[in-house]
């Protein structure tokens, strides 16, 4: 995971670096953010999950955000910053990541921390994942030349493996054109729909954005995802 996360990261990086400062303030696909607003969350998610691990190795539990409040505020204020100041904050966030994410599998399986204090409760063994999420997701969101179907099969099949066990609405079968595989989301039935692209474009969907003409349903309708 660390693997795809660093690749990942990679990508990202790069296209911030090439990304003109006057293109900054264009809208993303997160309504009501801006490019600069994704980017500014993006290096605030890894000081924050990054923080969150470093504080369980030593010993001293810590919350990824003072509050839900503070965090849209930090977001608001970082996006404000010149683009160069920004683009290096990204870039120290993901080394200060990188350097401690390693540390989770030295933590008890059972590890946790709190999103914001008295908050949800996140396990720190999904920390990989989470990132990769936030990295490849929120890169796409960009809408800067990179999009969902340049995620590596790797990754699509990794968050569709995530996504299918939290659904809990009416139940239907996500079916990856590109790896012949199946997932059931919910409990579908024997006429539940069958939702068939390739993986990158059913987990896009799956994430709570529009896949455009890239899937196709058994029904002719794409569920609405009410559950995810």
């Amino acid at each position: 995971m660390t693997d795809l996360i660093s690749l990942a990261t990679d990508r990202l990086l790069t296209t911030v670096d090439g990304l003109p400062d006057s293109d900054w303030g264009a809208p993303s696909v997160c309504v009501g953010w801006s490019r600069a607003h994704v980017i500014a969350h993006l290096a605030l998610n890894a000081e924050g999950l990054g923080g969150a691990v470093r504080g369980l190795l030593e010993g001293r539990p810590t919350p990824m955000y003072a509050s839900n409040e503070s965090r849209d505020a930090d977001i608001a204020a970082l996006a404000a910053r010149p683009p160069a100041e920004v683009r290096e904050r990204l870039r120290s966030a993901a080394d200060f990541f990188a350097d401690v994410v390693g540390g989770v599998p030295d933590l008890p399986p059972d590890a946790t921390f709190d999103r914001t204090p008295g908050g949800i409760v996140m396990p720190a063994a999904l920390v990989p994942t989470l990132r990769l999420r936030e990295v490849e997701i929120h890169h796409a969101d960009l809408d800067a030349g990179y999009g969902y179907a340049s995620w590596p099969t790797e990754t699509a099949a990794a968050f569709l493996d995530r996504d299918a066990p939290r659904y809990d609405g009416a139940g239907f079968t996500a079916h990856a054109t590109d790896l012949d595989r199946d997932w059931a989301f919910g409990s579908p039935t024997g006429d539940a729909p069958v939702v068939s692209g390739p993986a990158s474009a059913l987990a896009w969907w799956a994430s709570g954005r529009d896949p455009g003409d890239h899937l196709t349903s058994s029904t002719g309708t794409l569920p609405t995802m009410e559950g995810r």
